[in-house]
């Protein structure tokens, strides 16, 4: 479907309100995999389901692992590091977390598994990570092509104790191996090669403690020692999805709060919140909160200096990729810009009428619906891809538009 956005600036009568995001993508996500490998049996509030949850949840029930849900609630009956299962089929579709956690998983265990995806995901990057697996002792067998998706793993009883992997094109690489060396069943050490912003590591290596894993960090090295214990676990609101409503105050001056977003928070995309409070355009490194790049590209033209955003190269091997999409869409509305190997800079200036194209990836859509409500005549196409991560996106929107122009 495509989504005419409603421009609502200069029309605002009550631009002050609170309103409510699914729990978070990268934390579901997490959770459920480590109340998979913990004893016992977890239960998990507030989780998301939205495509990619729902298809991770999906992936590990494939496998054995006994899991009920009841709205934002699962249950989850952990297999204590070790699956029953030693031969299964999944498929990953395009959920990118589900796509790197769970080879990782699956490596360190005693079966063969057979592993499909989306055509979307065959094109995303895993060479690293099937390199690191490889040294831990898995082997593969690549369906179609060398280093991708779809493959058969055969995992390992007598893994290695510890493993490099290079984190330059994602730091889900080495998310996953801290998260499923806890299988080796003794202490683990990761250590990652290249550059990568690791707020998401941090998330994960506190997501383990609060699960009973401990994880030291010692001169760029992880050491991971213990087992997950199952317990009972509060999913934050997803901070990813609340940023476009406060990128929307940032253009329009409205007081739009989220429910449950604190200061607090795991989640590595609050470096995005800090930035929006004074940020009037300038030169800023993303590689820290990059899903927030194509936020902040589309509300970049209402700034009154340029901005240019740098430091994120590995988003053009994301669902997209997206700094290609950027400059692609700004071009399209008649929005000057400069692409660069790891950025882009956007000048300040007034969109016009234009189509958006989305490139199948649910970030597009979501971002430039924000340029389109200071602006006449934008049209995302193919809105419905918002579903990966934020099923009632533009359903909401429309809710907090009317609720802004009473």
């Amino acid at each position: 479907m495509n989504y005419q956005v409603k421009p609502v600036y200069g029309k605002i009568k009550n631009g002050r309100m609170e309103v409510s995001v699914p729990g978070s993508k990268s934390i579901t996500a997490r959770a459920l995999l480590i109340a998979a490998l913990a004893n016992g049996e977890s239960t998990l509030y507030g989780a998301q389901f939205s495509d990619d949850c729902r298809t991770f949840l999906n992936c590990l029930k494939d496998l054995g692992i006994c899991a009920s849900v009841d709205k934002t609630t699962v249950k989850i009956t952990g297999c204590g590091g070790k699956l029953t299962k030693k031969s299964a089929k999944i498929n990953v579709g395009s959920a990118g977390t589900a796509a790197r956690f769970l080879p990782a998983f699956l490596a360190f265990q005693n079966g063969e598994y057979t592993l499909d995806c989306s055509e979307q995901m065959k094109r995303r990057p895993i060479a690293p990570l099937v390199s690191a697996l490889e040294s831990v002792g898995a082997k593969f067998t690549f369906l179609e092509k060398e280093n991708s998706y779809p493959f058969i793993i055969c995992g390992t009883a007598t893994p290695t104790t510890g493993v490099e992997v290079d984190v330059t094109e994602s730091s889900q690489f080495l998310s996953a191996l801290i998260i499923s060396s806890v299988c080796a069943g003794s202490p683990f050490t990761v250590t990652p090669r290249g550059a990568h912003g690791l707020e998401y590591v941090k998330m994960t290596v506190k997501m383990a403690a609060e699960f009973g894993v401990k994880v030291d960090e010692n001169c760029g090295k992880y050491t991971v020692n213990g087992a997950y214990s199952a317990r009972e676990y509060r999913i934050e609101p997803d901070v990813s999805a609340a940023c476009y409503f406060y990128a929307m105050n940032k253009i329009l001056g409205t007081e739009i709060s989220v429910k449950g977003v604190t200061s607090h928070s795991l989640q590595g995309d609050g470096k995005f919140l800090e930035l929006l409070r004074s940020f009037d355009g300038g030169v800023v490194d993303m590689g820290g909160f990059s899903d927030q790049t194509l936020t902040l590209a589309a509300i970049a033209p209402y700034f009154n200096n340029p901005t240019e955003i740098r430091g994120v190269s590995h988003i053009r091997g994301q669902e997209c990729d997206r700094i290609t999409a950027i400059t692609h869409n700004l071009n399209a509305m008649g929005v000057r810009c400069e692409e660069f190997s790891d950025g882009v800079k956007i000048y300040p200036s007034q969109p016009e009428p234009a189509v958006i194209k989305t490139f199948g990836d649910h970030r597009v859509a979501m971002s430039f619906a924000l340029t389109g409500l200071r602006a006449q005549g934008i049209v995302i196409e193919n809105a419905e891809v918002c579903c990966k991560t934020f099923k009632n996106y533009f359903d909401l929107l429309d809710e907090v538009c009317g609720k802004l122009i009473r």
